[in-house]
């Protein structure tokens, strides 16, 4: 049984960091919502779990290429998380070029412009798939889509849809391929609801997305077919990231159906 000092659970837990992951094209993913998405999409390399977990989540145990029983010690070692659920899944990256996502002529888009909370990052991801988006773009100096705490918060929908990493200037490949860019912001001139009851969401369409502390930088906001608000009809200052995409993409989702 492996132990923390396993070699394979050392080498296991560099991928705990960005650059290691990137050098190793592979990530770790925690968790069975998460080792079940990954093994559907054929990701598993190998699958590390207590005895007790190997035994009951029995299915995906005989799923995986490779399995490696491990002390609850060394299950720790490689999670990040206080309550550990057992299994611990070493996965190949699956994000793709973006020629490739857009060769697809894609209907939906989430684009990510320097998003850094990889919470936030990973719940969006998660809204598009549950939406129906074709591709989540990772824009710029945003979080990396394999940071643990992403991939938690993506539930297993990083597996389900085209994962992209791109440039910031990534909005003229967008619109050559015909999809309508539509940037977030507090003071834009269009709101979602007029945009939807115009019927201009039926359009294939990315949506843009900054952070919350920041907002989208001035050159995308230029860049963009138009700049949407979303609608505040009550006190509140503001909605989150996180919120504020799921109203946005579910209107194009609304208005694409």
């Amino acid at each position: 049984m492996f132990t923390p000092r396993t070699p394979r659970i050392v080498a296991a837990r560099r991928l705990q960091r960005r650059r290691d992951r990137d050098q190793a094209g592979r990530f770790l993913a925690e968790g069975p919502q998460a080792v079940r998405e990954a093994l559907a999409a054929g990701a598993v390399l190998e699958l590390f779990g207590t005895p007790a977990a190997l035994d009951r989540h029995a299915e995906l145990t005989a799923q995986a290429p490779e399995v490696s029983p491990v002390t609850d010690e060394a299950l720790a070692a490689l999670t990040e998380t206080v309550h550990p659920q057992g299994l611990v899944a070493v996965c190949e990256q699956v994000h793709v070029p973006i020629g490739d996502a857009l060769a697809k002529q894609p209907k939906l888009v989430a684009v990510l412009a320097e998003i850094r909370d990889p919470g936030n990052a990973g719940t969006v991801l998660r809204t598009a798939d549950a939406a129906g988006a074709d591709a989540v773009i990772f824009a710029g100096d945003a979080v990396d889509p394999y940071n643990g705490k992403c991939v938690r918060a993506s539930a297993g929908s990083l597996f389900h849809v085209d994962v992209v990493r791109a440039p910031l200037d990534v909005l003229g490949l967008l619109q050559d391929c015909g999809l309508q860019v539509l940037a977030t912001s507090g003071s834009g001139a269009d709101d979602v609801d007029s945009l939807l009851d115009g019927g201009l969401l039926g359009a294939p369409t990315a949506w843009l997305f900054g952070s919350e502390a920041h907002g989208l930088p001035g050159e995308l906001l230029t860049a963009a077919d138009r700049r949407v608000r979303v609608p505040i009809y009550g006190g509140a200052e503001s909605l989150n990231l996180a919120a504020a995409a799921a109203v946005c993409l579910y209107a194009s989702a609304r208005a694409q159906r």
